[in-house]
Formats: structure tokens, C-alpha cells, sequence
């Protein structure tokens, strides 16, 4: 039996429109009829889960998550997804409330790095993602290390999602090499991009193996959960 999948998006809307693309170029079919059926509600109302979790005086994000977790249930979807990291920093709130099962992203992408046998582990996310330890959280329960960027590093990957990608401007390859070099400086076998933001990166750069795209992990696991086979 297929499931129809609801994806929460506009955090951020690039990236909604990334995964939407991913679902379908990741899914074996043939024709229209052989593809997931899915549900995109781009919400992009969703107050800032960064500025939330760094100061709580900021929009709670959370009954803007809740209600469009059960909106997509009631119109229909099986399985809920939410191609956004920081988000599952309120997972817990999410599938308290919903009638049908939502994907851990983070903890999906922690299981791909033990599968592929990673032991020390770089995390480039946002600060509301790293200050909520979710990555590291899911990462040792993997028994994997894992590692964080320098001050000055994380302010470049916020830059680049903030001021770049989230603004709808492209990242050059000369943007991106310091960062990559200072991961790589502190002895990461695998990076993961734990930012949907910084998936888009990955699609215009193609930045190669080392790395784990929690956008596609999720695209992925949504494709399988939902009865359908993935491309080779």
C-alpha cells in the first residue's frame, strides 16, 4: 500500500521546492502514476526557529509547526516530513499532536553517517540547530564524535544561509573552500550539511562525497516510508 507524504515547507521555500524535486529525480518510476504522492503546504508564515531558540522572547515557531502538521493529515498525508533541521529542535511538540507518523531528520541523517562508517563527524548548521545539541545529541547515540566549527567558521556558515542562500543569492566556490578546509583541518571523515539551506549549496557546487545532505537523507527516507523504490 503507497502513502501519500505532507511535507512542511518554507523553512525555507528554496529549499521546499528542493526536496519537491529531489522526492521525484530519487523515486524509480517510469510514468506520472509511479511517482509519491505528495502534499506541500510552503508555510512560509513559520516564524525564525533560530531567533526562538536563541531568544525565546522572539515568535514560538511551534504552533505554527503543530498546525500544519494536522492540516496535512486532515487533507490526507500518511507520513509527514519537514525539510528543515533546526525544526526537529521542536520535534516532540510535532508528533505529540499528529494523528500520522513524522520523520526525524537528524536522527536519519546520524544513522546514514554510521552506515557509512564515519567515526568523527563535522556538523555545519545553524546556531539554533547546534545550540540545541540535536546533531550531537543523535550523532553519539550513533557512537560517532562530533564536531563543531570554530567561532569565526560558524559565523561563515551563517552568513552563507542567512545572507546568501535564504536571500536568494548563489555561494561562489571561493566562499565556501574555507570552510570546507577548516572542517576537513579538524579531522572530519564526514561533514554533515545540517542546514536545508546549505543543501542548495550543495546541489549548485557539487561538493562531493565527504559529505551527508540531510536534505537528501530525508528525501530518501520519505520515498522508502512511503512504499516506493529508489533509483539506483
Amino acid at each position: 500500500m503507497k502513502k501519500t507524504l505532507g511535507i512542511i515547507g518554507g523553512v525555507g521555500p528554496l529549499a521546499t521546492m528542493f526536496i519537491g524535486e529531489m522526492i521525484v529525480r530519487r523515486t524509480k518510476a517510469s510514468k506520472d502514476q509511479e511517482h509519491v504522492h505528495t502534499i506541500i503546504d510552503n508555510d512560509t508564515t513559520i516564524p525564525d526557529r533560530t531567533a526562538y531558540i536563541l531568544d525565546q522572547t522572539n515568535e514560538n515557531p511551534v504552533p505554527y509547526l503543530q498546525r500544519d502538521t494536522q492540516k496535512l493529515a486532515s487533507v490526507g498525508a500518511d507520513i509527514i516530513c519537514i525539510p528543515c533541521n533546526t525544526a526537529h529542535t521542536f520535534f516532540h511538540e510535532m508528533q505529540e499532536v499528529s494523528p500520522v507518523p513524522v520523520l526525524h531528520m537528524i536522527r536519519e541523517t546520524a544513522k546514514r553517517a554510521s552506515e557509512l562508517g564515519a567515526k568523527r563527524v563535522g556538523i555545519l548548521a545553524t546556531d539554533g540547530t547546534l545550540a540545541a545539541n540535536v546533531y550531537q545529541a543523535a550523532l553519539q547515540e550513533m557512537d560517532i564524535e562530533p564536531v563543531i566549527a570554530s567561532v569565526h567558521i560558524q559565523k561563515q556558515v551563517m552568513s552563507v544561509i542567512y545572507d546568501y542562500v535564504k536571500a536568494g543569492k548563489e555561494v561562489t566556490p571561493e566562499q565556501w573552500q574555507p570552510i570546507e578546509d577548516a572542517m576537513l583541518g579538524l579531522d572530519c571523515d564526514r561533514i554533515i550539511l545540517g542546514c536545508t539551506e546549505l543543501s542548495i549549496v550543495n546541489k549548485e557546487l557539487k561538493l562531493g562525497e565527504r559529505y551527508i545532505d540531510s536534505l537528501i537523507v530525508l528525501a530518501e527516507v520519505a520515498i522508502t516510508a512511503c512504499g516506493y523504490e529508489l533509483n539506483n
